[in-house]
């Protein structure tokens, strides 16, 4: 690791803090609708997006990104479990309705997946035009 390594911890557990709240926050949220619009899971993917994003960029770190990521589908996996009252936070979808906790898992996984694996962009690789 290098000199500055429980800086490092620190911003890690932190970015798993955070998104593990946002996982719990869209986790709830992603089956709202406003009609046939899904504006739940739209929102809750946005919000997401926004937070890896913002940590990917302000930290620089994969390793920040990756915590943030497993923070949120950690809270995915137990919300969409049954609760010790029996009770069911993502339940499944009926035949013949959308299958928002299906969608919701893939959405997350996917923006945990791109925003941790997309390269990063130094200034000095830009070509100079």
């Amino acid at each position: 690791m290098g000199a500055n390594w429980p800086a490092r911890v620190v911003s890690w557990a932190l970015a798993l803090a955070a998104g593990a709240v946002f996982g719990v926050a869209g986790t709830i949220t992603h089956p709202l609708t406003a009609g046939w619009f899904p504006v739940g899971l739209v929102i809750a993917t946005l919000a997401c997006l926004g937070l890896l994003l913002a940590v990917r960029l302000l930290i620089e770190d994969r390793g920040a990104v990756l915590a943030c990521g497993l923070g949120m589908i950690a809270a995915l996996v137990v919300f969409s479990g049954r609760g010790p009252g029996g009770s069911v936070v993502v339940p499944q979808a009926a035949e013949g309705e959308f299958p928002f906790g299906v969608t919701w898992s893939f959405l997350l996984a996917g923006v945990v997946l791109i925003v941790t694996a997309w390269p990063r962009i130094r200034p000095g690789n830009a070509r100079k035009q």
